[in-house]
């Protein structure tokens, strides 16, 4: 089927429930959720983002921006994964617990709302992927009507593109705690160490990168595309003193660039 005609059974898909929790984290999917259901819904579909530590500044203007421009029936919770000592641990499968909290949130709140279903944003190319918050979804009974009428994350794009969302071209949003190592604890010092020095490379006009936090050091993982933006003394230079004044002792660019989920790698490894 055509991106197009996939579109025509997500709104089919949508109809069929008569309202509906949209978990809305602002990032390209969830924003393309969010506005359909609101097409087909209206009122009836209640947009919730949660808000806790691994959620960056930058991300919540986007959710805010959003949800201003095409009036959603939208609502802020707070989770507190972080209190989990199973997440602050940072296993391998630390989005379950994250998902985990979501979830049950959002739960009580359809119980609450006497909402009939709650939906994610997940698509089509998330099913071979390695995702642990997809368990969570399965206890919780979560809905992905992306993945059900087959729309992958480039169908995603276009769609949100024709229909002039302004999320269509962002980058991937990961929580912060995604920047961490597997069995790095888990702070909120380390979270806000991260997201002040991704926005220091966001100031510098970069677009697809990643701060790798691994305690002392900073690892830079950059599109091969964009590493020409920083390949300069003086950019060195600059770089490495606004990381250290945010605590880093090192700073180093990753050669193999941006890479989705490269912290997968080790698991890889260890396999």
């Amino acid at each position: 089927m055509t991106p197009k005609e996939k579109e025509g059974r997500l709104v089919s898909l949508l109809g069929e429930y008569s309202s509906s929790i949209v978990a809305f984290s602002g990032g390209v999917d969830s924003s393309y959720l969010a506005y359909v259901a609101n097409k087909v819904q209206g009122k009836s579909a209640r947009i919730v983002t949660a808000l806790s530590p691994s959620v960056s500044k930058m991300q919540e203007d986007l959710v805010r921006d959003f949800v201003d421009r095409y009036g959603l029936n939208h609502t802020y919770i707070e989770t507190e994964e972080l209190a989990n000592p199973s997440y602050a641990e940072n296993p391998s499968n630390r989005c379950y617990f994250c998902k985990s909290e979501l979830f049950e949130r959002l739960k009580q709140l359809r119980l609450e709302w006497n909402v009939e279903v709650v939906f994610d944003g997940s698509n089509a190319d998330d099913v071979g992927d390695y995702r642990p918050g997809k368990q969570a979804a399965r206890e919780q009974e979560v809905v992905s009507p992306l993945i059900e009428v087959g729309i992958t994350k480039a169908e995603l794009r276009e769609l949100s593109r024709d229909a002039g969302l302004p999320t269509w071209d962002l980058p991937a949003m990961p929580c912060l705690s995604s920047r961490l190592p597997y069995g790095v604890e888990v702070t909120v010092e380390k979270l806000r160490q991260v997201e002040k020095a991704e926005e220091v490379l966001r100031r510098m006009g970069l677009h697809q990168f990643r701060v790798r936090h691994h305690e002392e050091l900073a690892r830079l993982e950059i599109e091969r595309e964009e590493m020409a933006k920083v390949l300069s003394l003086d950019v060195f230079d600059e770089i490495c003193a606004e990381l250290k004044a945010l605590g880093y002792q090192y700073v180093t660019i990753d050669l193999q660039g941006f890479r989705s989920g490269s912290l997968n790698e080790l698991l890889q490894l260890e396999s």
